[in-house]
């Protein structure tokens, strides 16, 4: 087994003083130092391990919250020359990558499944703690519990002396205090089951009034891409609580080195809290420079997608013992060809239910946009399978004279972006023609090329540029002169 200080010393500390010029000796050997004094208080303090993995940026002073003496103590004894607040500062920057370290080796990052890694090396550990760092361990409770257990040994060991107290004695008080014993614990025993009874009604209440009021609102969500590299290329958060909202944005924007800041959404139909919201840092710490990935989080569904089916696994599996209570998937690729004939289907299926002289505008728009037209790259031909779907809704326009379409051609953003506003007014424009020659009145129509200008998905992936590329109607009433948005999502007013 590989030794784990010295595993740290070879990649974290590489990791960590990347970049830094000043008292690399220093900072060097302090971090020698650190990591076994780290390992065995986390191993005494399991509970510490879930506390860190669950903030972003971990600090060292997170180590000595109740001993702020104890923390100078150790800063002095490893800064040698350089700054205390610089030494810190590298020490603070070592926790976050050491806990993923410890992840990877033991196959999982629950704190019992950590602790038990560090105590197979626990001998190896203890023999590379500095001897200054005696008192500091001791604070935490380490090497007083292993004198306790060998002062404690003996007695367990031990003859039992003869007592000078008659046993006729001892057994008078013995039967004196049983029975008050039990009548304590009968009472105790009482008290609890009614207060046990009275919060489970207020619970209940608190629940169904909780359920009510989470059935209208929409889950939080969070989509998160990253590219090839490991960079994150894109950041989507939705959440009724606008504070927390302002706090992750700026959470990832520094986890991540993020030029731009995430897209966010807040309103009151939004739901305040994520499920297993206190998990999200630490599934950002797991997602952290790993390629190739799009994660999304709604509600109590977490997905993972990603080209390579065995990286999307492993994140997966790292990820789902963080969450208690949300359900965590790996996406199945997107399979173009069945999704544009299952939308074919659809929307032949809904324009086969219209009734051409009563339909309004929005059932037939509703229809229209469930199919997909899927254009072949840098082609404005309409594929001859949407054909069908296309001569149903004429039908329809040609009876419904009041009924006028403005056909909006869209593309992803790959490419040059005045060419795919050209080729986005060219698709669109093929759709209006096309409604033309099977007698629709031209006056019902028109077309314009948005480009890559209105993405309804991220960029970063096939599947999102897969949305994007897409045929959408605005429907115009000339009777009420109303105009509504239709897409796949429904029909939205303007």
């Amino acid at each position: 087994m590989t030794d784990l200080i010295e595993l740290l010393k070879n990649k974290v500390t590489a990791a960590v003083l990347d970049g830094e010029t000043g008292y690399l000796p220093e900072k060097t050997q302090a971090l020698a130092s650190f990591y076994p004094v780290l390992l065995s208080i986390l191993k005494a303090h399991p509970d510490l391990i879930g506390a860190l993995q669950n903030q972003l940026n971990p600090r060292f002073s997170d180590l000595f919250r109740t001993g702020t003496d104890l923390k100078l103590q150790f800063l002095s004894q490893v800064s040698g020359d350089a700054p205390l607040n610089e030494t810190e500062n590298v020490l603070s920057k070592a926790i976050a990558p050491t806990l993923g370290l410890l992840s990877d080796e033991a196959g999982s990052s629950h704190p019992q499944d950590i602790v038990k890694l560090i105590q197979s090396q626990i001998g190896s550990i203890s023999s590379k703690v500095p001897v200054w760092a005696a008192s500091i361990l001791s604070a935490f409770g380490i090497g007083s519990i292993a004198a306790a257990a060998t002062t404690a040994a003996p007695k367990v060991v031990a003859q039992p002396t003869l007592s000078s107290t008659p046993p006729q004695k001892e057994e008078k008080k013995s039967g004196f205090l049983l029975p008050l014993i039990a009548l304590l614990v009968l009472l105790g025993l009482i008290a609890f089951l009614y207060k046990s009874c009275s919060t489970k009604k207020d619970v209940d209440a608190g629940t169904g009034a909780v359920s009510s009021q989470s059935a209208d609102l929409k889950a939080s969500s969070l989509q998160l891409v990253t590219d090839q590299a490991g960079q994150l290329t894109h950041c989507q958060i939705s959440s009724g609580d606008a504070g927390f909202l302002e706090k992750l944005k700026t959470d990832i924007k520094s986890l991540f080195s993020q030029a731009n800041d995430c897209t966010v959404e807040t309103n009151a139909e939004l739901a305040k809290e994520f499920v297993d919201q206190d998990a999200i840092p630490g599934v950002l710490q797991l997602l952290k420079g790993v390629p190739g990935i799009n994660l999304n989080w709604t509600g109590n569904q977490l997905t993972v997608q990603a080209p390579d089916q065995a990286a999307a696994e492993a994140l997966v599996g790292k990820i789902q013992p963080l969450l208690k209570n949300a359900t965590v998937s790996v996406a199945a690729p997107l399979d173009e060809s069945s999704a544009v004939s299952t939308s074919i289907s659809s929307a032949e299926k809904a324009l086969s239910e219209l009734n051409a002289e009563q339909t309004t505008a929005q059932e037939l728009a509703d229809a229209l946009n469930l199919q997909i037209i899927n254009f072949a790259t840098g082609s404005n031909a309409i594929p001859d399978a949407n054909k069908a779907v296309l001569n149903k809704a004429a039908d329809v326009l040609k009876n419904a004279k009041s009924v006028q379409l403005v056909v909006g051609g869209h593309t992803d953003a790959t490419g040059n972006p005045d060419a795919n506003k050209t080729l986005s007014q060219k698709r669109a424009q093929a759709v209006v023609d096309y409604f033309v020659q099977q007698g629709v009145d031209a006056a019902q129509l028109k077309a314009v090329g948005f480009g890559q200008e209105k993405p309804v998905a991220e960029n970063e992936t096939p599947e999102g540029r897969f949305k994007n590329r897409r045929i959408a109607f605005e429907v115009l009433n000339t009777e009420t002169g109303s105009v509504s948005t239709v897409d796949a999502n429904g029909v939205q007013q303007q």
